[in-house]
């Protein structure tokens, strides 16, 4: 997400846990691209998520390793370093799964300490830590929680083949109080999000796709800088969708660029779901 923002022109921080030769690799290629970092020691080797794509179907296939097991202690480390580093007012992004060893409610922590703070908290986690939050079990629920076509038919129970049906799907979150905002992307259709009287759809730009690396990353960075600069929701979504469209334009686990975005922004518009 950090590249992602600072590819489209903003500025974050980022809190990252490396560990090991691949997490000496990381932080050094994290440093060279100029990201500002809130470093922490994992318990182990950084793990590796590895794409393959199929150069003569352009299928794709990824191999997420297994990472270090954390313990308490790591726990606390993770809380207190989120704690120190939560910009007042700000947005802090929770991305990716919830390593393995830390508490079944050890998001509902990080989001307390964070609320606190005043931030607002963009929710992108997957798994067990995504079940808990659709199912309300945050105490300070996040203000935006994102998830993909796959996960929101899995939390709903029922196939949402339209856009309606994923509105619908989010707009029953939201009124469950489980986030403020709920984007559910759905792919080559682009995203849909729903707000307390708000339902809404962004196009996905008609490109030529190279790689689907990175453009849930790209979007939530593109949403979030939108969001930061006081865009409003409605340019926010556009934003996200725009940078998703740009990052699968790209080889490998390349990101978003600036150029190719901001070309793209007109060819994403967003429309009112009924």
């Amino acid at each position: 997400m950090s590249r992602a923002i600072r590819l489209l022109g903003g500025e974050s921080r980022a809190l990252v846990a490396m560990g090991g030769h691949n997490g000496d690799k990381l932080r050094a290629l994290l440093e060279a691209e100029g990201i500002r970092l809130i470093p922490l020691v994992a318990p182990g080797e950084t793990r590796l998520s590895i794409a393959v794509t199929d150069s003569s179907t352009g299928e794709q296939f990824r191999f997420v390793l297994p990472g270090p097991i954390w313990s308490e202690a790591g726990s606390r480390a993770i809380l207190a370093a989120v704690t120190t580093a939560v910009p007042e007012e700000g947005y802090v992004v929770i991305s990716g799964s919830i390593p393995k060893g830390l508490s079944d409610d050890f998001l509902d922590l990080a989001c307390s300490k964070i609320g606190r703070s005043g931030a607002r908290i963009v929710c992108d986690t997957s798994g067990p830590a995504l079940d808990r939050v659709a199912a309300g079990g945050c105490e300070t629920p996040p203000y935006i929680l994102r998830m993909d076509q796959k996960e929101a038919e899995a939390l709903s129970g029922r196939k949402l083949p339209g856009r309606g049906d994923s509105v619908d799907f989010a707009a029953e979150l939201v009124a469950r109080g489980v986030a403020q905002v709920v984007v559910v992307a759905r792919g080559a259709d682009g995203s849909v999000l729903a707000a307390d009287g708000v339902r809404l759809h962004a196009e996905a730009a008609k490109v030529p796709v190279r790689s689907k690396v990175g453009a849930g990353d790209s979007f939530v960075g593109g949403f979030t800088l939108a969001l930061a600069r006081d865009e409003g929701l409605e340019r926010a979504l556009q934003w996200g969708t725009a940078a998703a469209s740009a990052a699968v334009m790209t080889d490998a686990t390349a990101l978003c660029t600036r150029e190719d975005t901001e070309a793209l922004f007109d060819r994403c518009p967003v429309s009112v779901v009924p």
